[in-house]
């Protein structure tokens, strides 16, 4: 099996699940049927991070949700997939549109759903609280639960394994601030 760090040098994509990912799963509904969710802000800025990096980011959920989409579209992420009840068949799509292969591509899922995506990648991850056929599968489980900072656990990952945390955060300490 290929090490952790040689997967991480080649990824070039981070594709993500929404619900037990970038959310703790839970979903608020209102008596009119206005759905709500919480996001983990670490999570966002982790991705922002990821972008500066050159990294892209997509979200594949099989779910459909203007929250997911408002989200996306704060966190000027362009790959958005919503109803994929198959993910397969956005996760082609992806690679079509990004010119990606499999390899350059990490991928974090939390239930079984996500096994046929996490299989193929370049680097698989999950939550700490994911099912666990998902955990038995898996390169990374991080040790934060979903929607609350897995998903930036990953971002770091994959910034320092790249050689570009340090850059990152010296820009943060420098008088200009990040660019």
């Amino acid at each position: 099996m290929k090490p952790l760090e040689s997967r991480i040098e080649c990824i070039r994509v981070l594709a993500l699940d929404v619900d037990g990912v970038l959310t703790d799963g839970s979903i608020f509904m209102d008596n009119l049927g206005q759905e709500y969710k919480a996001f983990h802000v670490r999570d966002g800025h982790g991705l922002k991070l990821l972008q500066r990096a050159g990294i892209q980011i997509a979200l594949i959920t099989g779910r459909s949700s203007g929250v997911v989409e408002a989200r996306a579209r704060d966190l000027g992420i362009t790959y958005v997939y919503q109803g994929a009840l198959d993910k397969r068949l956005p996760f082609v799509e992806l690679k079509k549109s990004t010119g990606v292969a499999d390899h350059e591509i990490a991928y974090m899922g939390d239930d079984v759903v996500d096994l046929p995506i996490l299989s193929r990648v370049g680097l698989a991850a999950a939550p700490a609280d994911a099912h666990e056929a998902v955990l038995e599968q898996v390169q990374f489980v991080s040790r934060h639960a979903g929607g609350r900072g897995a998903v930036r656990e990953l971002c770091d990952l994959l910034l320092r394994g790249q050689g570009r945390m340090d850059e990152l955060m010296a820009q943060y300490l420098s008088k200009q601030g990040p660019a």
